[in-house]
């Protein structure tokens, strides 16, 4: 990626809704190429989507959670059943698979405590789980989809 290129990408990143004549002005560019940047920074991979993004509190998901998993297992085929659980679960918005002590981390947006033990009791159904450490958000200080991208220098 060049730096028009990553200064695309940082405007998408704070505004998915501006128009190709709108991002190319900004990033100083005639608005045929900057369109063929695009469709390549979505080709390549580097844009993987546009979205709009949500208040939860205001759809009624304000507990946000975040759980720690020790996995009772580490075969393939626990991983593959694991992997299937969680993604059948739409509370589950985003799984890392962890190096330490902990195995996985989980961030869940759930209505309140009952939909999270709901959600637990079928995890915990689901598969076979050596430790859960769950830890309850109470404000969300800081929260940015967009990473940091270089647009200053070449």
């Amino acid at each position: 990626m060049d730096l028009i290129d990553r200064k695309i990408v940082a405007e998408l990143q704070q505004d998915a809704t501006l128009s190709v004549a709108q991002i190319a002005e900004r990033v100083n560019l005639s608005p045929t190429p900057c369109w063929k940047r695009i469709q390549k920074l979505e080709q390549e991979g580097i844009i993987l989507q546009r979205v709009a993004l949500v208040a939860p509190e205001r759809i009624g998901l304000g507990l946000t959670v975040f759980v720690a998993i020790e996995a009772a297992d580490h075969s393939p085929a626990w991983r593959d059943s694991f992997a299937a659980a969680i993604s059948s679960m739409p509370e589950v918005m985003e799984v890392y698979r962890m190096a330490g002590e902990v195995d996985y981390m989980l961030r869940i947006a759930v209505s309140g405590m009952a939909a999270f033990d709901t959600l637990y009791r079928r995890l915990t159904e689901t598969v076979s789980l050596k430790n859960v450490t769950s830890h309850f958000s109470m404000e969300r200080i800081k929260f940015t989809t967009a990473y940091p991208v270089d647009t200053t220098t070449r």
